[in-house]
This record gives structure tokens, C-alpha cells and sequence, in this order.
């Protein structure tokens, strides 16, 4: 799969994770057309992430909120009551989605080294797609209170054991070389990182994401691979 692929995929996941978050927060949200929420959730997503990824979360006041989205302060109210709840609301809907596409992409009738690349590229992908989240979360969590810092670090730490399975799994069915498969995921993890984190680099030397997800896999595979890279 090529990144143009994916993203129509992830537009779909998109619309339906905002659907979920109106439904899971009707008790706070006071706005009872779906379609307005949708729309408006997004809006107010994209203009806290960049406002977030400008000044920080902590910086950012219900005021720049209010300009940066077009919603009046009224408006933002009736979708939350404070930053904490918004800053719940976007967490949520980061881990939704990439639980729900590592879930739909990974399936079980794949073998391990097609499942590693289809991992691989379902994380570059999503982060190309959600770069100013992705980048948000790492930026921001030194700046969270204790609990929301767990739960990020939780949720890095899930995605690090997505890839650390799939090289078990290809070690004990004799398709990946034994390595230490805790070690890899963790520096795999590293450099899936720097595709979000540095995107000035890659941009600069004109590589794309396709290129890099390209890259990453068939270096990956050289390692791992028993009989090497088809």
C-alpha cells in the first residue's frame, strides 16, 4: 500500500473516531446536531494542534482557541467545559485511531515479515496523516500533569509491543534471525519517530514518505530476515 491509498482509508477512520466522541461525551457536550459536532470537533482539534505546536498546550488560552477555529468562546464552552476535558477528548481520539487501524490492518492470515512491513507502514503513514498530533504528544508530555504523562507514555509503550509481538512471533516460526527483539522495536520505534519529528530534514532532501517507509522496511528486513529481503 502507498501512502495515497492509506489516506483515503484514514478519512473514513477519521470521521467515524469524531462520531465516537460525540457519543461518548453527550453529557458535556451540549450540542445536539452530529453533523455540527463532527465538523465542529475537527476545527477545534486542528486549531489546538496548531496553536499547541506554536506556543504549547499550556499557553494556548480559550481566546487564541476562539480566533484560531472561527467557534466563539460560547461556542468552544458548549463542546467542553475546560482545556483538561479537550485535552482528554484529543488523546482519545489519537489512541481510537491507531488502535482501531493497527487492529483492522494487522491481520491474522498474514505471515510475520508481512505483517512487520504492514506495521511499519501503518505507523509512517498515520503519523504523515496526523503529523501535528503526533508531534503534539511528543512535544507536550513533559508539560502534562502526572497522570496524563502516564497515560502517554502507556500508550508508547503499546505501540512499541505492536512491533516487539510481531518479532517474537517471526522468531519462533523461523522467519526473523534471534536478535534481541525488545531492543529492535524500541530503536524501530526511534525511527518512525524521527519521520514526524523531523519532517524539515526529509522535506529538504526531497524524500517522500513513501520513499521512507520504503527505506525502513527493506533495511529492517536485511536484518531480520532468515533468508533476506524478497
Amino acid at each position: 500500500m502507498r501512502y495515497i491509498e492509506f489516506k483515503k482509508i484514514f478519512m473514513d477512520y477519521k470521521d467515524a473516531i469524531y462520531q465516537e466522541i460525540y457519543s461518548e461525551n453527550r453529557d458535556i457536550i451540549r450540542v445536539k446536531k452530529e453533523n455540527t459536532v463532527v465538523r465542529n470537533l475537527e476545527k477545534i482539534f486542528e486549531a489546538t494542534l496548531k496553536i499547541s505546536n506554536k506556543k504549547g498546550f499550556q499557553a494556548m488560552s480559550m481566546r487564541n482557541l476562539s480566533q484560531e477555529s472561527g467557534l466563539s468562546m460560547g461556542a468552544l464552552y458548549a463542546y467542553f467545559p475546560g482545556k483538561e476535558e479537550l485535552l482528554e477528548m484529543l488523546q482519545r481520539q489519537h489512541s481510537n485511531i491507531m488502535s482501531r487501524i493497527f487492529e483492522d490492518r494487522l491481520k491474522n492470515n498474514m505471515d510475520a515479515a508481512e505483517k512487520l512491513e504492514t506495521a511499519i507502514r501503518t505507523h509512517i503513514y498515520l503519523s504523515e496523516a496526523m503529523q501535528p498530533w503526533f508531534y503534539f504528544a511528543y512535544m507536550e508530555v513533559k508539560n502534562m500533569p502526572r497522570a496524563k504523562q502516564e497515560k502517554s507514555m502507556a500508550g508508547e509503550l503499546a505501540s512499541e509491543k505492536i512491533f516487539y509481538d510481531i518479532l517474537l512471533e517471526g522468531f519462533e516460526k523461523k522467519v526473523f534471525r534471534d536478535k534481541n527483539h525488545q531492543m529492535i522495536a524500541s530503536l524501530l520505534k526511534a525511527l518512525l519517530q524521527d519521520w514526524y519529528l523531523k519532517r524539515w530534514k526529509y522535506r529538504a532532501r526531497k524524500i517522500s514518505v513513501d520513499e521512507y517507509a520504503d527505506f525502513i522496511v527493506e533495511t529492517v528486513k536485511s536484518f531480520l530476515l532468515l533468508t533476506g529481503p524478497n
